[in-house]
């Protein structure tokens, strides 16, 4: 009870409230504005955080975060282009909807359907979370090494179909996190004898590069297009009628976001095409999705706003960041001094429960600023399109400048920015290798730890422990399963002709 005190204390104070909403607000419009996204937002608002207070500056990063998925149902249901990949399902009905006239109501069930996928998104992480925390306490270094190797693994499966491309990232980015001294020894690794590259890679102007600067080098490298102008558009909320038959289709798709969202590597995306799948196949409705049917977006909103809370129970729980999006916000706990893992409920629980009622807040602080946000979308997408991209520039690199104040961390953000252009056009994803960087450090010292506990036996890692065993043994599963799957099919036999 104390903790909650303290934590409403910390919450409830102008800086706080104030970040809240701009972060929000903004996260709406980044969301809203197709091609920028959650990632993109927040590496730009990430440096900004730094000379504010833990808690403040965690409340802007969620509300840019929550916001921005929300965001992208605005241009998906208006313009038939999701802000955001967590809104290509909603654009299957809310577009629909709105050709014929009722693209306001869209909106109303979009944004109906997102605050409480949200809301419920936070219940089960102030559930979860806690219970996690204490399973993951009995962790050793090998377990933790362990768990780590699963969560590499898993991203990397699940990058865009091509297990290959993705093992190749993170251990591309686990490499790069090699860069600089030796924790143990001292000794200078991979650094051609530059002092710069002796402390390593700045995490922030690697990510402000990887994807806000190589965004908008795809941009120029792939043309730009105007985007329609749209106006005239109020949001409408559905009446309480209008949610009869569709409240089942509601809790059952923010529990599948739930679920999807604690997964490491999966993402609102999926979550929100397996509810939209699930639901068009159960509902009795479900000849009339693709067509403007609310219910389809109910499914899509309120399982891709789920995902939002529950993605951060490994976050906070274990220090596994499930996407890009969690690695941002876990790299802002750490450059707080606060260390996300199995003792961060008991070291730092003012902290954790600040997060559980932000979130809480930020889902009805959305609800509000989504009838203003919502009129002035029409001239935001009237913005031309190399104006937007000009901004990314200029966002990116004052805030590659400002992270350490070394002028050449912008030399880091510009290379890294060139990297991701190649890797998005050569079709290589970005995340496994943000989240090998980020956590290359925790796996090498785990691996360390554990090799000094077994005297240098990396064999006994595969026989310490049950827990240990088994999530090996779901790592090898998760590299294996995509590759085997394709010969398993080869070798089914095949029925007689009839």
């Amino acid at each position: 009870m104390q903790s909650f005190l303290s934590a409403f204390a910390d919450v409830f104070t102008l800086w706080t409230l104030t970040a809240l909403v701009i972060g929000t607000a903004l996260g709406i419009v980044i969301g809203a504005l197709p091609g920028l996204g959650s990632v993109v937002g927040l590496s730009i608002c990430l440096p900004f955080t730094f000379g504010m207070e833990p808690v403040p500056s965690l409340t802007l990063l969620l509300g840019v975060y929550c916001g921005s998925v929300f965001g992208g149902s605005i241009s998906a249901i208006l313009v038939n282009s999701p802000g955001t990949p967590q809104a290509a399902a909603t654009t299957l009905d809310g577009y629909p909807m709105a050709r014929r006239g009722d693209g306001g109501l869209a909106l109303g069930w979009a944004t109906m359907s997102s605050v409480i996928g949200g809301l419920i998104s936070c219940v089960v992480l102030m559930v979860a979370a806690p219970q996690l925390a204490r399973f993951a306490t009995s962790f050793g270094s090998v377990e933790v090494f362990a768990l780590i190797v699963l969560a590499l693994t898993c991203i990397a499966a699940v990058s865009h179909g091509n297990t290959a491309k993705g093992l190749l990232m993170g251990a591309i980015g686990l490499m790069i996190s090699l860069v600089g001294t030796d924790p143990v020894t001292g000794a200078a690794r991979f650094t051609f004898g530059s002092q710069f590259l002796s402390a390593g890679f700045d995490l922030i102007a690697v990510v402000i590069g990887l994807f806000a600067l190589s965004e908008a080098l795809y941009r120029v490298a792939t043309g730009n297009e105007s985007i329609a102008e749209v106006s005239g558009v109020r949001l409408q909320l559905p009446s309480l009628s209008a949610w009869k038959g569709r409240v089942f289709t509601l809790l059952r798709s923010s529990g599948i976001g739930c679920v999807v969202g604690a997964l490491p590597g999966t993402g609102a995306a999926t979550a929100s095409f397996i509810s939209y799948a699930v639901a068009r196949q159960t509902s009795r409705r479900g000849k009339d999705f693709g067509t403007g049917e609310p219910e389809g977006l109910v499914a899509a909103e309120s399982s891709n706003n789920a995902v939002t809370g529950s993605a951060m129970i490994p976050t906070l729980a274990l220090g596994i960041p499930g996407d890009v999006v969690t690695a941002i916000l876990l790299s802002a706990l750490v450059v707080h001094g606060i260390t996300p893992g199995v003792r961060l409920m008991s070291e730092h629980l003012d902290v954790v429960n600040a997060i559980f009622i932000v979130l809480f807040l930020i889902n009805l602080v959305m609800l509000v600023l989504a009838f203003p946000l919502v009129r002035i979308f029409g001239r935001l997408l009237s913005i031309p399109q190399h104006i937007v991209t000009a901004g990314i520039v200029i966002f990116g690199i004052v805030g590659a400048a400002t992270v350490r104040g070394n002028p050449l961390d912008v030399v880091t953000a510009v290379c890294f920015g060139i990297l991701g252009l190649v890797f998005r056009l050569t079709g290589f994803p970005l995340a496994p290798l943000v989240i090998g960087l980020v956590l290359g450090p925790q796996f090498e010292q785990t691996l360390r730890r554990g090799l000094l506990l077994n005297e240098g036996n990396f064999a006994a890692f595969f026989v310490d422990g049950p827990v240990a065993s088994i999530l090996f043994l779901c790592a090898l599963l998760a590299i294996a399963g995509p590759l085997l799957a394709p010969l398993l099919r080869g070798l089914r036999p095949v029925g007689k002709a009839r």
